[in-house]
């Protein structure tokens, strides 16, 4: 193995069981053989394969670098692997975030989200993976700021010598592909303009500004734009490294100990708590949500990943699923009514197009006098 190691976290959702709730064994037993298999061929140092929801998400080491293009080929027939398990079990929705038919060199911008990071292994080196179901990127931002720009969360920004001079945020604008870096704490209120709007700004990559090295990466895929229709949420995956100059793993996850408010839940088109939950129970059911994450925490040992710890499994994460419930509950009750459901920009990939296009001629001047006559030809 080379100086650095690569970090890969490749996720997919290629089959729900049943619905859009979870993973059937037999696609992560398919998955996992050919992780294997690729083990014996010596492309990977380690591998896990891990689940959220609906999605498959394969955890790999290697020697390789970011973007590497048999690492993501890899994946991809892994994906499509597990589509054709999917097709023979009829799952729901089976493949549908390969918008592909055949591999191009790179699964950025085919459908699966990508999060990869490069670095030297430190002496000890302690990482937590985060995997969301039923939400967007965006869904990041708010515990990305409470890790890395917050003190009131994170006490290594006072204390410790080597976080005191804060961290570089990569922000990616996913309308118009552009992306613009910020310095914390200097830059703080600037950086809070763009990640306040998740649904189009999205913390890419956070580095250390002290130690020169990355803290963290994101994946930054939205579905609904590779494909210009709405085909599913795009379960955003995170990556963070721990300790030693970076915050401490309990300060990575108290973020979450305040569910926060993300895009996605039923249909991908409702406002709803990201609930922090073991694996056991990172199947969302009601009205397909409320969003889930779950956090995996692993020490890489020579590439190779010693674990995983299911962070949020742990009881005291109860009173933030309790919190997430009744924000649920209230939510629930608004129905079809903003906030609950997402504002109109984020409709534009459901059904509202199709509406207002057959409701165009009806839409008349508030000056003009409205014709009765007109009211026995309304379309059905």
């Amino acid at each position: 193995m080379s100086e650095k190691l690569t970090l890969s976290v490749i996720k997919a959702d290629v089959g729900g069981f049943v619905g859009h709730s979870g993973v059937h064994v037999k696609l992560l037993e398919r998955a996992e053989e050919m992780l294997s298999r690729s083990d014996r061929r010596h492309l990977l140092v380690d591998h896990c394969v891990a689940h959220v929801g609906d999605d498959v998400n394969l955890i790999m080491t290697h020697d390789r670098g970011v973007d590497d293009r048999e690492i993501h080929h890899l994946a991809w027939e892994t994906f499509e692997a597990c589509t054709e398990v999917a097709k023979e079990l009829k799952l729901y929705g089976a493949g549908q975030d390969l918008l592909s038919d055949a591999f191009s060199g790179n699964v950025r911008g085919m459908g699966p989200g990508v999060a990869e990071m490069e670095f030297v292994e430190r002496k000890s080196e302690p990482v937590v993976v985060f995997m969301a179901d039923k939400t967007e990127p965006g869904a990041w931002n708010y515990p990305i700021y409470k890790i890395f720009a917050d003190p009131f969360n994170t006490a290594g920004l006072v204390i410790d010598p080597k976080m005191h001079r804060g961290f570089r945020f990569e922000v990616h604008d996913l309308i118009d592909a552009k992306k613009v870096s910020f310095v914390a704490p200097e830059e703080l209120y600037d950086l809070l303009v763009f990640i306040g709007a998740p649904g189009r700004y999205c913390v890419k990559s956070v580095y250390s500004r002290e130690l020169g090295e990355i803290a963290a990466t994101s994946s930054t895929q939205r579905l609904n734009l590779m494909a210009g229709r709405y085909v599913g949420k795009d379960d955003p995956v995170l990556v963070v490294r721990c300790q030693s100059g970076m915050p401490a793993v309990g300060e990575v996850l108290e973020p979450f100990s305040r569910p926060h408010l993300v895009s996605g839940w039923m249909r991908g088109s409702h406002v709803g708590p990201l609930m922090p939950v073991g694996v056991a129970d990172s199947a969302p059911t009601r009205f397909d949500g409320p969003p889930r994450v779950v956090a995996l925490g692993f020490q890489i040992s020579g590439g190779r990943l010693v674990g995983p710890q299911d962070f949020f499994a742990d009881v005291a994460f109860d009173e933030a699923r309790r919190t997430a419930n009744q924000l649920a509950d209230y939510l629930r009750g608004l129905g079809p009514f903003e906030p609950h459901r997402l504002h109109l920009e984020e409709m534009e990939y459901t059904t509202l197009p199709d509406v207002m296009q057959r409701l165009a001629k009806r839409f008349k001047p508030v000056e003009e006098e409205e014709d009765w006559s007109e009211e026995s030809k309304i379309d059905a």
